[in-house]
């Protein structure tokens, strides 16, 4: 991840995933930043009260009839959230919206929510965190959540990160490069990726050959 700003001595690497802090709404400043040992849900599901997309033609005859069409649509959105929260899960992750009615709704209960999560990081996540992503909220268990030792959102910069460190699965991690220009950060990440492959290749290898290079 490039974070221009600072010096490229404050570049730093996350033994786990990091990733941008997404678009939020209101009620998001409410949440808690922080958890040990949390339980991740991870969706493709949007969780967003929106109105009806197909044309779609209700007659009704009366305006009792009209309010139970609104009730059931809050009805819809309403299950899902519960859903969520009765999943045990800690922080919830989307690749789709997270409106603010249910940003609002997880932070009364204590949770912590992102959503239009890029597709990388969220396969990330998941690879990291052994969750699964999912595509409904229906039958969800404690078997699809992943979890990680320590989540954190922090200041870097001007930007705030997410931050999954302490993954089962080690091998992911994310490395910040901080500089004063965007030059200067791709020149420092150029210069990282073939001081990685030197690495590769030796571990593949297994041999050297002095002065080859």
């Amino acid at each position: 991840k490039q974070i221009p700003g600072g010096d490229v001595r404050q570049s730093f690497l996350v033994e786990g995933v990091a990733f941008k802090k997404t678009f939020s709404y209101a009620g998001f400043e409410q949440m808690t930043k922080r958890f040990e040992n949390p339980k991740i849900l991870l969706l493709n599901v949007e969780l967003e009260l929106k109105s009806e997309k197909e044309n779609a033609e209700v007659r009704i005859s009366s305006p009792a009839e009209y309010q139970s069409i609104v009730d059931a649509e809050w009805q819809v959105i309403y299950d899902k959230l519960e859903a969520c929260v009765n999943s045990g899960a800690n922080i919830v992750l989307s690749k789709l919206p997270i409106g603010d009615l249910a940003t609002q709704y997880f932070a009364d209960r204590g949770l912590f929510c992102a959503g239009r999560v890029t597709e990388g990081d969220m396969k990330r996540v998941a690879k990291a965190t052994n969750g699964s992503i999912q595509t409904t909220t229906n039958g969800l268990t404690e078997s699809v959540l992943g979890t990680c030792g320590l989540f954190e959102e922090k200041q870097v910069g001007d930007e705030r990160f997410n931050l999954f460190t302490k993954c089962p699965s080690t091998l992911t991690c994310t490395i910040v490069l901080r500089g004063g220009t965007e030059q200067f950060i791709a020149e420092s990440e150029r210069s990282v990726h073939d001081a990685l492959m030197v690495v590769k290749r030796t571990i593949q290898s297994g041999s050297v050959v002095a002065g080859g290079g």
